[in-house]
């Protein structure tokens, strides 16, 4: 399944860069073209134009809206996942203090190798390298466990154990979908882009008929409207951007698992 998107190849100030000089050509070039032909029908002013600029600009504010409250959620629920899966390895790693040896300590060694695995990286080549690691690690304790419950399939404290290790197997390809496959789709995001160009070209061609037009504030609209894209951009982008998912809960985890405990514990 293909996860990259055809903006993706632009850097979050390139896409803005891009935009601001897209719309500014697309308003210009309409612009002129309304005073062209306002000169040759002197009428067409007086027509709806202004109102369809309006019913556009309605439009394609609705869109935005809903739009980035798609990639607002879809962000809201790579944060959550993060800290719902370091919450799952933590407990799988301390449950298996319950279970005889040799297994204990061999799955404890695994859940440390398994952590850094899920720190997010922005590298996709070394993404793809953990997420593969990820599903050995994962195969391997499953292995592990298979074992003990030939042994002891009556075990309530091995139920807790696989039941914790099944939550964290699973919410490794949750976080997969939703970090590479649950983004707004690409139809959607393509159709703003041009409803805002064509809405902005549109408001050019209008201030053409009429002759009357401000510089500045179109300048203005273009550029605020240009960030707020851009925005909607960088939070739908889940490895890249000045927006990025915070990996804290799973470095936090890493670092309680690589302390040794103290060799006499206070009393």
């Amino acid at each position: 399944m293909r996860f990259q998107q055809l903006i993706d190849s632009l850097p979050i100030v390139g896409f803005f860069g891009a935009f601001t000089f897209v719309a500014l050509i697309t308003a210009e070039a309409c612009y002129r073209l309304g005073r062209w032909w306002q000169e040759r029908s002197p009428n067409e002013k007086e027509g709806p134009t202004s109102m369809i600029v309006g019913s556009l600009m309605a439009l394609m504010a609705f869109l935005l809206a809903i739009t980035m409250g798609m990639a607002s959620d879809r962000f809201d629920t790579r944060r959550r996942l993060v800290l719902a899966e370091a919450n799952a390895v933590g407990t799988t790693y301390l449950r298996a203090g319950y279970l005889a040896e040799p297994a204990s300590s061999a799955i404890r060694d695994l859940i440390r190798d398994y952590v850094p695995l899920r720190i997010a990286t922005n590298d996709l080549a070394d993404l793809r390298v953990r997420m593969a690691r990820s599903v050995e690690i994962q195969a391997k304790l499953w292995s592990i466990t298979e074992g003990l419950a030939r042994t002891t399939p009556d075990s309530d404290v091995l139920a807790l154990f696989i039941a914790s290790l099944n939550e964290t197997i699973d919410l490794h390809e949750t976080r997969v979908v939703a970090g590479l496959y649950g983004r707004v789709p690409e139809t959607i995001l393509i159709m703003l882009l041009l409803g805002s160009l064509l809405t902005l070209g549109m408001v050019g061609y209008n201030a053409g008929l009429t002759r009357r037009r401000s510089p500045i504030a179109a300048v203005v609209l273009i550029v605020v409207l240009g960030a707020v894209i851009t925005l909607l951009v960088d939070l739908d982008r889940p490895r890249e951007g000045f927006l990025e998912v915070s990996q804290q809960p799973l470095i936090d985890l890493q670092n309680q698992l690589i302390t040794p405990p103290p060799a006499n514990p206070p009393e």
